[in-house]
């Protein structure tokens, strides 16, 4: 026996309907067939028997009025009344002239054709009896038109009327016959289409039944019942019972409750990860606030930093030229000291050609010495005789004592002179090792100045690009905020939207989303002193790896940001310096 169940349910309907619908078909052309031989056999009666009845009747008829005008003629002695019964009995005969020939026209069948001749020929013998008749009423001869009329006229008459019967009745024959074929036809149709009729409601009634109870176990309940389940779900409410009965697993209202509590799954999953999304994006957004609050402060505070250094380069500059201008300063010293020592080694050449005659000078005194003590007699007379001589004498005693004391001072500078010469000499030679040791010095502090300017011009156009880059990074950040705050937003009407489904308590029951409260605005920087603060020489522990050294910004790879954070501008990085996470100090 076939599965009705394994149809597709248009195969089902498609097959039921049909079925029913040959059926009915079948019915109908039975009914039609049955009613097409009605329809034929009174065509038959309406448009054949039933006109030549009417044209026999008639022939009949004008057949009477014939012999009524032949009486009427043969009583009336009247010329004119005989010639108008004469003129009645003309146009009688052209009508029953008219009414044969449309029969011998309108029958076809033998046994018709067979009476038709004989009513023809019985009309000739009457014809010829009436004509007889009508010649001896025109001669007035009463007595043998009345002998001729009963005798012998009526006998072919009532032959000839006979016939037209004969016709008639064979008519009336063919019209019974046929109303018996069509009642015949009838009662079978009849028959037939109750029969039909019989199948096609049992017919209808076992696939109806087949069908609604597949469909019904397919459903699993009434459609009204899945349309009602899919219509709350549709609302979003997955707290309704659907009812399935034990063991079912396939049916609609089974898979309608697998689905219900699939998307109830579904939905409180979505529900949490749409809770967490928004909370995680609030939470995203606020940072982003606080960090676009604390890009805006470190971009200000790189912008005094920018300031600052270049104040720095122009000083580190400024000490640059005064050094370049102190080594010249100094190797012009160095060679003035270097032209004093010359000049101190050549007094100091002179000062020991002075000591040398010096000593001369002084082995010359110690010679007047002894002709001095030689000429101590020679003194006491120079006495003598200045005391003669008066106040001359006495001056002249007075310059020569004076001379000997120049003499013996001059001896004494001279060897001092000598000494400090020597001194100098030393002094001067010490004073030319020690410029030139300043000007080593002040070559090196020179090289180290302009050094530290190329390096300072570094580190400001590094802070420079640092500054530019924060500057791109907290626009960047706003961009990020914003989206941040879309995002947020975007991720609050989900939640909303999703809070349109109702759930079971068992899957989080219908519980909102809170917001998390706005966290405090941090706090803005200290603004930097305007000397270097000192610094722990100490390395600290804490310090991350540095990161690698500044490039030149042509050199900095551009970052790929997201389509929706980053503008039609791009930005370029700078590399910075790792911070301390415990003292804020940068990297060395």
């Amino acid at each position: 026996m076939f599965n009705i169940s394994s149809w597709r349910v248009r195969t089902r309907l498609t097959v039921g309907f049909s079925v029913v619908c040959a059926l009915l078909v079948a019915s109908v052309l039975m009914g039609l067939m049955a009613m097409g031989r009605i329809g034929a056999d009174l065509n038959a009666v309406v448009s054949h028997h039933f006109p030549r009845i009417v044209m026999s009747s008639n022939i009949a008829t004008q057949t009477d009025v014939i012999a009524i005008a032949l009486r009427n003629m043969m009583l009336t002695y009247d010329a004119g009344d005989r010639e108008r019964q004469l003129q009645v009995i003309q146009q009688a005969r052209q009508e029953s002239v008219k009414l044969l020939d449309a029969l011998d026209k309108a029958l076809s069948d033998p046994p018709s054709r067979a009476l038709l001749e004989k009513v023809q020929t019985q009309r000739a013998l009457y014809l010829a009896g009436q004509q007889e008749l009508i010649n001896l009423i025109q001669s007035d001869h009463a007595d043998l038109s009345r002998d001729y009329l009963t005798t012998k006229l009526r006998p072919v008459l009532a032959a000839y009327k006979t016939a037209i019967g004969a016709l008639v009745e064979a008519e009336k024959d063919a019209i019974v016959q046929a109303g018996t074929n069509a009642q015949e036809t009838a009662l079978g149709a009849r028959a037939g289409l109750i029969g039909l009729g019989m199948v096609a409601l049992l017919a209808a009634a076992v696939l109806g039944w087949l069908i609604t109870r597949s469909l019904l176990r397919e459903l699993g309940g009434e459609p009204r019942a899945a349309a009602q389940v899919a219509r709350t779900v549709a609302e979003g409410d997955f707290t309704q019972h659907i009812a399935v009965q034990a063991g079912d697993q396939s049916s609609l209202m089974a898979q309608l409750a697998t689905m219900k509590s699939g998307l109830a799954q579904v939905v409180s999953q979505v529900r949490r990860s749409s809770e967490s999304v928004a909370m995680a994006s609030a939470e995203i957004a606020q940072g982003n606030q606080d960090l676009s609050a604390r890009t805006e402060s470190q971009a200000s505070a790189l912008e005094e930093t920018a300031a600052s250094m270049e104040q720095l380069g122009a000083t580190v500059r400024q000490n640059a030229d005064s050094a370049s201008q102190a080594n010249a300063l100094a190797r012009s010293a160095s060679d003035v000291a270097v032209r004093g020592g010359e000049v101190v080694g050549q007094v100091v050449e002179t000062m020991k050609g002075i000591n040398e005659s010096s000593k001369r000078i002084a082995d010359i005194i110690s010679v007047i010495d002894g002709i001095a003590f030689q000429t101590n007699i020679l003194a006491l007379n120079a006495a003598v005789e200045a005391a003669r001589a008066g106040e001359q004498g006495r001056r002249s005693a007075e310059a020569a004592k004076e001379i000997k004391q120049l003499i013996s001072a001059s001896v004494e500078r001279v060897e001092q002179g000598s000494a400090m010469a020597d001194q100098a000499g030393e002094t001067m030679t010490e004073v030319v090792q020690s410029i030139r040791r300043v000007t080593d010095l002040m070559g090196e502090i020179n090289s180290a100045s302009a050094e530290q300017a190329s390096g300072v011009a570094q580190v400001g156009e590094a802070v420079t690009q640092m500054d530019q880059a924060t500057q791109q990074n907290a626009a960047l950040v706003e961009e990020m905020a914003a989206a941040a705050g879309s995002l947020s937003s975007q991720a609050q009407e989900l939640v909303q939207a999703v809070a349109v489904f109702k759930l079971d308590a068992s899957l989080g029951g219908n519980g909102g989303f809170k917001p998390p409260a706005p966290r405090s605005a941090p706090r803005p920087p200290a603004t930097a002193p305007a000397t270097a603060p000192t610094t722990d020489p100490r390395p600290c522990p804490t310090l991350l790896p540095a990161t690698p050294p500044i490039t030149a910004p042509d050199a900095v790879p551009t970052p790929v940001w997201p389509r929706s954070i980053v503008t039609s501008r791009t930005l370029s990085t700078v590399p910075m310096r790792t911070i301390c996470s415990r003292c804020a100090s940068p990297a060395r």
